[in-house]
């Protein structure tokens, strides 16, 4: 391992449950070098931790051991595991469907069940509620210091038994593409789809084009205009729509220097989805 150890939650920052997840890491080894991916994933919200991790993984090295905590769950028969990727790093988190993302677009070779009589923080067994702390933070921090093996983190488990979310994906319709609305590009409201460019350039749509594209919510049409296909934003005027490949190489709608997303009252997830379409 590379002793890198790199936290994401749902916690904020307003208490001292991140400090207590790290001081928890340093008890185990003061060599670790402890990052955080976020700890701004909107309460209890799975699909927005899965999709993260996949944002952020591929650009950390080999052996990087992430420890991701969004556990609604937490407390429950959940399981709590240890996945390992085809990238050769290590996800500590329950297993509800945060590894969903990783296990399709990245890939995953092996889990395994964390052992909590051996794995867990000394005289914390009867703390039901911060599992990132006494499980999580505990099991990650001796993983990423080699104070254990992947092998000792507990039994292996069948990788059919990785808890996963549906994915919208993408659709082609006639002249185009759907999909759905998965995320915001937060800080500046930009609408990140589910569409990946490859399926999108598949349509024949190239730079400079101008695309129909229709948002709709439960299926009720909540937004439909035209908007240009740019490489990035400056090639539209200030405050104009624009269509464009995010940086996990899907598609997306935004506002050159403005919020989408605050502008037309558009959301995420399965309720909202997105065509783009060829103008006859």
């Amino acid at each position: 391992m590379n002793k890198l150890l790199v936290f994401q939650t749902d916690f904020g920052l307003d208490d001292g449950a991140i400090s207590a997840m790290e001081g928890v890491s340093f008890t185990v080894s003061s060599e670790l070098n402890i990052r955080h991916l976020t700890h701004n994933i909107p309460q209890y919200n799975i699909f927005d931790a899965s999709y993260r991790l996949y944002q952020a993984i591929n650009y950390w090295p080999e052996g990087t051991t992430f420890v991701s905590v969004v556990d609604p769950g937490v407390g429950s028969a959940r399981k709590s595991v240890v996945a390992k990727t085809k990238t050769n790093q290590y996800i500590v988190t329950p297993n509800n469907g945060t590894l969903t993302h990783i296990a399709k677009f990245i890939g995953i070779v092996e889990m395994r069940e964390i052992e909590e009589r051996v794995n867990r923080l000394k005289d914390s067994e009867l703390s039901y509620t911060f599992h990132g702390r006494d499980v999580y933070a505990y099991t990650g921090a001796r993983l990423a210091s080699d104070t254990i093996t992947f092998e000792e983190v507990g039994p292996k488990m069948e990788l059919e038994d990785i808890e996963k979310i549906e994915l919208f994906g993408c659709k082609k319709i006639e002249n185009g593409v759907m999909g759905q609305i998965d995320i915001l590009d937060v800080r500046f409201g930009s609408l990140w789809t589910s569409i990946p460019y490859e399926d999108f350039k598949a349509c024949g749509f190239a730079f400079g084009d101008n695309i129909k594209v229709e948002i709709f919510n439960r299926g009720t049409l909540a937004y439909s205009s035209t908007i240009n296909y740019g490489k990035s934003f400056a090639d539209v005027p200030i405050f104009t729509p624009i269509i464009y490949m995010n940086s996990s190489y899907h598609i997306a709608v935004a506002i050159n220097q403005g919020s989408f997303a605050k502008a037309y009252d558009i959301g995420v997830g399965k309720d909202w989805t997105i065509t783009m379409t060829k103008i006859a």
